[in-house]
């Protein structure tokens, strides 16, 4: 296969056999960035929550750290979208980890002078999530209908290794900077910028030819026009396809439920004797949770249909919410249910991706992707926010009830389309 000098895009035709081996060396590359982008985030939200009730001197405040990330994540995610649509993912990859890469550097100096509004610099931050999120809907590009799930599901796995070392390399990357001016909390920020960099340095330089220029390239010519590539068409391909206002309420509302209870964990176990390092285990376990079982849950949702595996991640959710909120000073009950937390998200994002992608055409699945990302993040990002204040007020159980009370309408609207297209609900595309 040839590239057009200058230019991303493949010369067409492509044999199918030259589609397949550009689908491994682009989830090969897609890997290759979401092992190192997976260790950015994680080695540094861990840690958020104290570092923000440290500047700020109240714990009622310790979530907007984390809560600023998943905004920032959210408002990325259209104009990110708009990039991808009109050029291609590379750029629009490139561009969201440079951003996350200034994000930490903000962070950083918001902890070195001790000023709490510039702590909000962690909305930057959250652009490099938002790339990692982006990168499983770039695996999905040049994919085979049937195989849709597996593919995201394989690109949301190579986040394993970071994610779970991120938390635990919490400490040392603390340690590295003790005795300079930058306070051992906001030490993580510091490698998390150069990972982010390194990160994107990778996808500008070996994610080429473009998946989605290419995909566009072999579309059919129906489906090659300029005038469903918009964010308005996104809007109405959503508007037009039940499915695909299912799939953006799985992702949100899981992502949400994750979020919430996720970010608060931190505390609770620091309130019932968890040191730094047992805190940091748990969190990797949840993460493990997140992102090892994920090919899984992609082979489920092409065997046994999305809806299905929706269902599931709801079942996951809910029980999750039981044992953390329940575990009081049992860290053991604490780290299974975020671990099924951690999985039950895994469940609900890969298969109400691989629906999204299912349910909408070819020229306005980068559009609809980015406002499934926009959606998501909103949703937890004010989650994230109420959940400190749940917190302060009520305390972790009430926050664990508050979540599992979300998955109510997501699981009555499974049901609701399970029944009405009880065909389509065995498919893949179900």
């Amino acid at each position: 296969m040839t590239a057009s000098p200058g230019t991303d895009r493949p010369a067409p035709p492509l044999g199918l056999p030259d589609v397949a081996r550009l689908q491994r060396r682009t989830s090969w590359v897609l890997i290759a960035g979401q092992i190192l982008g997976g260790l950015g985030v994680p080695i540094s939200i861990a840690l958020a929550p104290v570092l923000a009730t440290e500047i700020s001197g109240t714990e009622a405040l310790s979530g907007l750290a984390s809560t600023a990330a998943v905004i920032g994540t959210a408002l990325v995610s259209l104009p990110l979208a708009a990039l991808m649509t009109a050029r291609g993912r590379r750029p629009g990859l490139v561009l969201a980890y440079a951003i996350g890469a200034v994000g930490a550097g903000l962070v950083v100096l918001a902890a070195t002078i001790g000023n709490f509004p510039l702590l909000l610099g962690m909305a930057a931050f959250g652009a490099a999530s938002s790339a990692n999120l982006q990168a499983r809907f770039a695996a999905a590009d040049l994919a085979a209908p049937d195989h849709r799930a597996r593919a995201i599901s394989v690109v949301v796995w190579a986040s394993t290794l970071g994610a779970v070392l991120g938390p635990n390399l919490s400490a040392p990357a603390s340690r590295s900077f003790a005795g300079t001016s930058i306070p051992e909390t906001a030490g993580p920020f510091v490698w998390a910028a150069v990972v982010f960099l390194l990160t994107g340095t990778l996808i500008g330089v070996l994610l080429r030819p473009d998946p989605l220029l290419t995909a566009r390239a072999l579309a059919a010519p129906a489906e090659q026009t300029r005038e469903g590539r918009s964010l308005r068409a996104g809007f109405a391909a959503v508007k037009a396809s039940p499915r695909a206002r299912l799939a953006l309420v799985t992702v949100a509302v899981s992502h949400t439920v994750m979020v919430s209870i996720m970010v608060m964990t931190p505390m609770d176990l620091g309130h019932h004797g968890a040191g730094l390092e047992l805190i940091g285990l748990v969190i990797s376990i949840h993460i493990a949770g997140m992102f090892a079982f994920s090919p899984l849950m992609g082979w489920l949702a092409d065997r046994l249909g999305r809806l299905s595996v929706i269902g599931l991640g709801a079942g996951l959710l809910s029980l999750a919410a039981l044992l953390a909120g329940t575990a009081g000073p049992s860290h053991g009950r604490t780290a299974l249910g975020l671990f099924l937390l951690g999985l039950g998200w895994s469940a609900g994002m890969v298969s109400g991706s691989a629906l999204l992608t299912d349910s909408v055409p070819q020229p306005a699945r980068a559009a609809v992707q980015g406002l499934s990302d926009l959606t998501m993040n909103a949703s937890a990002g004010v989650g994230g926010a109420a959940a400190g204040l749940v917190m302060s007020q009520a305390g972790y159980g009430w926050l664990n009830a508050v979540g599992a009370a979300l998955l109510l309408p997501m699981a009555a609207l499974v049901l609701f389309t399970a029944r009405r297209h009880p065909v389509a609900a065995k498919g893949a595309g179900g």
